[in-house]
Parts: structure tokens; C-alpha cells; sequence
């Protein structure tokens, strides 16, 4: 019997995915990658924005067309089951976050096999999409922040953080298996930990230090941190622990005080040029990233100036950029003001020129520096090595670093590469 999965959406739908896969593999399933060779086909679907929902809207059809049997799981089915099983009749199963616990019941039904013998579905099993270099790591699930324009509330919850000792026993495993470097995710990483103690303290300084003492491991990544969450004790260990990645990944949405207040987000623009200027001086070397929302209902043309020029004063090393996608059920759903798609996308192109300009700068700033770099990929035709450095998460965001070597190399090396160019966001040298 034999199991394809897609995996649409976030980092953390994929460590779901990964974990279907586990569940399938170990009870019995053979994983294939192409469609045409599977018995059963899941998808597991974002429902975060509208462009997500169309994606999945769009494999979901794309998938029926190989006439295998289909599942469909995922935020866009925990959100939208009713209507997916009106509108798409031919879908086998639609899937549930709830169902989760009994998917190798569902799978069993689905397929009409009971010789295949699932466990549950569990971190300690899971089949990693990506490299076991740099996989993730997963350290809750939900999110308590209710910001008017997200979604992610509604469909995963309230947070829920992992047991300290359960997340510190993956990190063991996947370090055994071979990874170099751990990142670390959820929809609020910086809350981690607070719900399991009546002072609602994180207990994400502590895990970090852990974490970082396991042998083999070169580095920790943390990602998604709230910006008023992140801590004095936070920074520090950031700064004074030589195995944690000096990148900050804060998605602030914008920076227009009234906007903010309607996001329901907490802080202001002073708090927000507080914490930038705090973390650049503590740690000069470190990575600044951010995500932005364009277009929020009521967005003025002043609101905008004003994000812009933050955007050309700050310099982010990394940045992205939504525009407002209009949420059921949200509470920005129904705000007065609703701004019409094609200004909407034209402030999001001028905050890319913008960030397009400020990348250049600061790759070109790069010609002549050494990163320590390790290896995820090589390129046979092209002879090419793809790694990264800490200065570059493991996403499409912030590219690679593209080498050549005179040595033979091997893919979890650690090397030195000095740069001497770079193509886009994408920044090339040579191994030293």
C-alpha cells in the first residue's frame, strides 16, 4: 500500500505532515513522491489567507485527477469541512486537527485494509520532508495573541506549549539522526512554556540553554517571536550562548500606532524602535526579520508613508510582506474602511522595492566576509554547494549561500566560505 502526501502552508503544518508520514510508514504504508504511484493521496492544507485557501482549493482538484483514493487534512479542513464535503463529494475523507488522534483509523477505513497496524501519530516519528541537517522543531501549537486579522485562533486554538521534557527529547532524537541545526517553531515561540506555570513565565531561555548543550548540534534557531514577549533573560542568553543563532525573526505587521491598535497588536512604534535599537546594540552582527500586513481596513495614505519610511530607516535584513486578506469570522472582517485589491497589492510591491533595494546594500556588504556555512544541497551539473550561515533561515525568504570547492564535501558539512558576490538574495563564494 502506498501513501503520497502534499504539504501546503507553514513550517508547522509541515512537522504535521511529517508526522502523518511517520504514522503511515510505521504502520505499514510505503511513501512514494509522485501521485501516480499512490493508493492514497493526502493533502494537507493551509487556510491561513485567501491565496493559501486557493492553493489548496486548487490541489485539492489537481489531486481528485489521478482517480486515487483522497484524504484531505489541514487548516483549510478544520476551517471549512462542511463545505468541502458539500462541494467536492469525491474527496474519500476530510480530516479534522481533532481527528488527528484516530487518522490511522481513518486511513484503515479509507482503504477498507485492516492488516495496516497504525500507532498515533507522535513527534518521535516523524519523516522529515527536509533535511535532517536543519529539520524544525515544534514547541506548541495554537495562539492566544487574537489579532482582529488572523485566523489561526479559530482553527488551531488557544496556545498550548509541549511538555519541556517531551520537546527536549525530540531535539535529542533529531540530533542523533544527524541534524546540525535546529529551528525552533510555532505560532508564538516566545510564549513557550507559560501556560505550565501560574506566573506565566516562558520557559523559552531554559529550553534554548538545554538544547543548545546537546552534543553534535551547531546551532539553535528560534523563530516567530512576539516583539513585547521578548525578554531581557531572552536576549541575553541569545547573546552570551555561542550555539544560538543571532537572527531575529519579529513579525511586527506594521508600525502606524492607529493601525496596530485596530490589529489589536500590543506596543507602539517607540516600543518597537526600542527593542530594534536594544537587540542591534547587545548583539551588532545579529539578523533583523520581520513580516508586515499592507492594506488593513482603514490603512490611510499617511499610515502607509509611515510604514514606508520605517521600512528605508530600519534596514530589516530580511523582509516579507502580506497584503490584508479578509478572514470569516475574524474581527477585522467586518471593519468599515475595506481597502480594494489593487491598492492593496500596489503598497505591497512599494514595500518590496523598498526591501529589494536595502538587500542589495546589504549582500553586497557581505563581498569579502566569511560565514561559517553548512552544507544542505549540491548541484551536479553546475558543481555548485547550497548551505547557509546563521544569518539565513531554512526558508524561501532568505535564500543561500552558493559555493564551489576544490575539496570534496559532504552534505552536514561545516565549512568556511568567503563571499565574493551575490545574485538576488542569494549570496556566492568560494570554500576556503
Amino acid at each position: 500500500m502506498k501513501v503520497g502526501l502534499i504539504s501546503l502552508g507553514c513550517a508547522k503544518n509541515l512537522v504535521d505532515s511529517e508526522m502523518i508520514l511517520g504514522m503511515a510508514q510505521n504502520g505499514g504504508m510505503e511513501i512514494v513522491q509522485s501521485p501516480e504511484e499512490a493508493d492514497l493521496i493526502i493533502v494537507n492544507t493551509c487556510g491561513f489567507i485567501e491565496d493559501a485557501k486557493k492553493e489548496s482549493i486548487a490541489t485539492i482538484k489537481e489531486m481528485h485527477g489521478y482517480h486515487k483514493k483522497l484524504i484531505v487534512a489541514g487548516c483549510y479542513a478544520e476551517r471549512y469541512k462542511t463545505k468541502l464535503e458539500r462541494e467536492m463529494p469525491f474527496i474519500d475523507r476530510v480530516v479534522t486537527l481533532k481527528d488527528y488522534p484516530h487518522f490511522g483509523d481513518i486511513i484503515k477505513n479509507v482503504m477498507h485494509d485492516d492488516s495496516l497496524k497504525f500507532g498515533p501519530m507522535d513527534y518521535q516519528n516523524r519523516v522529515l520532508a527536509t533535511s535532517n541537517i536543519t529539520p524544525y522543531l515544534k514547541l506548541s501549537d495554537g495562539c492566544d495573541n487574537r489579532c482582529t486579522y488572523c485566523a489561526i485562533p479559530l482553527i488551531r486554538g488557544g496556545f498550548k506549549s509541549r511538555p519541556f521534557e517531551e520537546v527536549i527529547n525530540e531535539a535529542k532524537l533529531l540530533v542523533k539522526n544527524g541534524a546540525k541545526e535546529l529551528n525552533l517553531i510555532s505560532q508564538d515561540t516566545t510564549r513557550f512554556g507559560s501556560d505550565f506555570n501560574v506566573e506565566r513565565r516562558s520557559t523559552l531561555p531554559e529550553l534554548i540553554k538545554q538544547i543548545s548543550m546537546l552534543e553534535g548540534l551547531m546551532m539553535v534557531r528560534v523563530l516567530y517571536l512576539y516583539p513585547d514577549e521578548i525578554t531581557d533573560e531572552l536576549l541575553k542568553e541569545i547573546q552570551n550562548n555561542p550555539k544560538v543563532a543571532k537572527y531575529f525573526d519579529i513579525p511586527i505587521q506594521h508600525i502606524s500606532s492607529s493601525v496596530l491598535k485596530r490589529m489589536n497588536r500590543r506596543g507602539d512604534k517607540e516600543d518597537l524602535i526600542r527593542l530594534f535599537s536594544k537587540i542591534r546594540s547587545m548583539m551588532p552582527e545579529s539578523v533583523l526579520r520581520t513580516t508586515l500586513i499592507v492594506g488593513f481596513p482603514g490603512e490611510t495614505d499617511n499610515d502607509f508613508e509611515e510604514l514606508k519610511e520605517f521600512v528605508r530607516n530600519q534596514e530589516f535584513d530580511r523582509l516579507g510582506v502580506f497584503a490584508y486578506s479578509k478572514e470569516e469570522d475574524t474581527p477585522a472582517y467586518h471593519f468599515t474602511n475595506q481597502l480594494p485589491d489593487d491598492i492593496k497589492n500596489k503598497r505591497l510591491d512599494q514595500i518590496m522595492q523598498i526591501q529589494k533595494k536595502i538587500a542589495a546594500k546589504k549582500n553586497k556588504a557581505q563581498i569579502g566576509k566569511i560565514h561559517h556555512t553548512v552544507i544542505e544541497a549540491y548541484d551536479e551539473t553546475s558543481k555548485f554547494y547550497y548551505g547557509r550561515s546563521y544569518a539565513f533561515a531554512p526558508d524561501d525568504i532568505d535564500g543561500y549561500i552558493v559555493f564551489q570547492s576544490k575539496k570534496i564535501l559532504s552534505i552536514g558539512d561545516d565549512v568556511l566560505v568567503k563571499i565574493t558576490s551575490n545574485y538576488g538574495y542569494d549570496l556566492i563564494g568560494d570554500a576556503l
